[in-house]
């Protein structure tokens, strides 16, 4: 069996994304080189507690943002609208500046996660099952990889993440645990948060920096949330062709493809 040259393509863009995910080069290009100055100044207080903030943000948009969407496929996903949501929260957080992250940050999050079950949703999953949520949530886990160490590439996290989203997984689909109560699910979220408060820290520092202000802040959110919805858009992608081909040959065929790169081509810039 061989993919199709439209699906190569597909596969091969969605490599050049995944094994490419640079939200610091972004912030970077819109506001400068202050936010590396700005991330080693911030507060010991909200450094200290940023994994603790993230886990909680995950906890409660897991709650909301999925099991409100149906389950019906749509013929398009809502990016701009969700991105217009995002940016309204971030013109909030950039008001306030970091005293506003306990409350901006779970919306935002949500309205992220909320997104990135869209795009599944259009890629053809079924927001109905646990594997879906937890495949959303996986998407905040495949951001900057490189900063991870040996834990790099597309495939080598899920491979690090697979059991303990299985485990989440199932015990998400048992009706009588409580999702939020759930200590599968709360392990598999800290494995995601320890991943996505690195992107979410240059975030913070872009915000706050003190040029920024509210107009600044609603900016930073549109391009975090283009970021992971980038993101969404190819790790489902890839999980279409797995269904519709196999997991084992899908990998193959990208495998290939980053090896015949040498390096992969750089991040396409928004």
């Amino acid at each position: 069996m061989k993919l199709t040259a439209n699906d190569l393509i597909i596969l091969r863009q969605a490599a050049d994304v995944l094994e490419n995910p640079s939200f610091s080069s972004r912030v970077t290009k819109s506001v400068g080189g202050t936010v590396e100055k700005t991330l080693a100044i911030l507060p010991a207080q909200v450094a200290l507690s940023l994994n603790d903030i993230t886990r909680t943000a995950l906890e409660k948009s897991l709650e909301g943002a999925i099991f409100t969407l149906s389950s019906r496929k749509s013929s398009v996903p809502f990016n701009k609208t969700h991105k217009f949501f995002a940016g309204l929260s971030g013109a909030i957080g950039g008001a306030f500046g970091l005293t506003a992250i306990t409350i901006e940050l779970p919306i935002s999050t949500t309205i992220m996660l909320r997104s990135i079950a869209d795009i599944a949703r259009y890629h053809g999953e079924n927001l109905s099952h646990a594997n879906t949520k937890m495949a959303c949530l996986e998407v905040f886990a495949l951001s900057d990889n490189v900063k991870h160490g040996s834990e790099t590439g597309y495939y080598a996290i899920r491979s690090l993440l697979a059991k303990v989203l299985a485990d989440a997984s199932a015990q998400l689909a048992t009706p009588a645990l409580s999702k939020k109560g759930s200590p599968l699910v709360s392990k598999a979220i800290n494995q995601i948060a320890s991943r996505f408060s690195i992107p979410l820290s240059e975030k913070l520092a872009a915000q706050s920096v003190p040029i920024i202000g509210a107009v600044g802040g609603a900016g930073i959110n549109l391009l975090f949330i283009g970021y992971f919805q980038e993101l969404a858009d190819a790790h489902f992608s890839m999980r279409r062709l797995e269904r519709e081909y196999t997991p084992e040959l899908v990998k193959l065929y990208y495998q290939q493809y980053t090896a015949q790169q040498g390096k992969v081509p750089l991040w396409h810039q928004a």
